[in-house]
């Protein structure tokens, strides 16, 4: 039994909709960025009003917000830093996510409430380093996705009780270190360091032989050609008890930039993994629940280095696959007309049977055949082509605001 053991399922808020998703579906915190000093300077970032509205919103719910300062600063940057990271701290962020050890003194001094935790970025791989940053103040260490299981162990064993280890579970990972990469930057200016990746190594590339200039040779073992800069996406579903038993607290879902299904889908899976591996160590994931991260846009997956296994490059494509899309979000349950009231976000019709992605385990995968819909005049309504139209199901399933309808879409 492990139901002493405290975890965290940390989740990606790119914008405030994905955050309220990611909290309805069992995250404890989420992570998300404000519009400076990010490394996600294309995701729908949040205005220090919208930080105010989403400490309040998460704190009402009893969960966590920090925000993501691990840009590699340059010597312009530090003058606006102060007035943000106070801001940030009367906001109530319940820590930040630093990089560069400048912008750490500075959030010392001009915010010394907030809790420091360094990112992925500052690629810490062994318990000295780790040592250091708790030296430095650090209450939380993001781990570079480049350490193994045992790695992870000695430095937990090295590390004072009260600093945390946090580690990614799911997502997309970087082919550089750490997702420290100069590759957009060489190619576009476009600086991967400053939030700004044009994701170079999802790109198809071709070589050419110095004394053969203009013929160019593609790398491949098929037709399709090789993205041998490519890497596969983390899953570690069906190894939560493996990290808890390492010494990782906190369980990061990467996303900031992913869509809202994506979120919901991931979040939901990996809550009740956790859940699971909590009342049982000998706990196994069901089958619906690996099917789970099947239905959401993906490339193939790996365990990354946690085994210390050297299977993570894709040599097939660099396009995500999902045969399933994101058909309807619930806005709630009408007791008097007995019908779920939905918003479109993607075509459907009479006579489609749509699932239920839920929290809600009664509802979880069920099946809804949409028999009958109707608008909010009540007129009839076959095809639901009209973005956002709301429209009523009739129904007896009873779905909670922010569940989710989805359809399989056979390509």
């Amino acid at each position: 039994m492990r139901e002493t053991v405290k975890t965290e399922l940390l989740a990606p808020a790119g914008n405030f909709e994905k955050l309220k998703t990611a909290i309805h579906f069992g995250a404890d915190a989420v992570y998300l960025g404000g519009e400076s000093f990010s490394l996600r300077a294309n995701a729908g970032n949040f205005s220090d009003a919208q930080i105010d509205e989403a400490c309040a919103y998460a704190k009402a719910r009893g969960k966590k917000v920090y925000v993501a300062v691990n840009v590699f600063a340059k010597n312009d940057d530090f003058a606006r830093l102060p007035e943000y990271l106070a801001g940030l701290q009367k906001a109530g962020v319940d820590g930040v996510i630093v990089t560069d050890p400048g912008v750490i003194e500075f959030c010392k001094k001009f915010a010394p409430v907030l809790e420091i935790h360094i990112s992925t970025q500052a690629n810490t791989t062994n318990k000295y380093a780790a040592k250091f940053w708790a030296e430095q103040g650090a209450k939380r260490i993001v781990l570079a996705r480049e350490t193994t299981l045992a790695e992870i162990k000695e430095i937990r064993d090295y590390l004072p009780d009260d600093v945390q280890i946090e580690a990614f579970v799911h997502g997309a990972m970087c082919i550089s270190y750490s997702g420290r990469c100069l590759l957009s930057a060489a190619l576009t200016g476009r600086s991967g360091n400053r939030g700004d990746c044009v994701q170079a190594c999802r790109w198809e590339y071709e070589i050419t032989e110095k004394n053969r200039k203009g013929e160019r040779l593609p790398i491949y073992e098929d037709g399709r050609g090789t993205y041998i800069l490519n890497s596969k996406d983390l899953n570690m579903l069906a190894h939560i008890g493996e990290l808890v038993d390492a010494g990782v607290y906190s369980f990061k879902i990467e996303g900031r930039m992913k869509s809202q299904y994506y979120v919901a889908s991931v979040v939901n899976a990996y809550r009740n993994a956790i859940d699971g591996f909590a009342r049982d160590a000998d706990y196994a994931i069901p089958d619906v629940l690996a099917a789970e991260l099947e239905k959401n846009s993906h490339r193939d997956y790996t365990t990354g280095f946690y085994y210390g296994e050297k299977d993570s490059v894709c040599t097939d494509t660099s396009q995500p696959k999902c045969d399933w899309e994101f058909t309807a979000l619930v806005t709630g349950y009408d007791e008097d007309k007995k019908a779920v009231t939905v918003e479109q976000r993607n075509r459907f019709v009479a006579g489609d049977e749509l699932e239920i992605l839920s929290p809600d385990k009664e509802y979880f995968c069920k099946t809804l055949k949409i028999t009958d819909m109707y608008d909010e005049s009540g007129a009839r309504v076959d095809d639901a082509k009209l973005v956002q139209q709301k429209l009523y199901i009739p129904t007896d399933f009873k779905l909670g605001k922010g569940d989710i309808l989805r359809k399989r879409v056979l390509k």
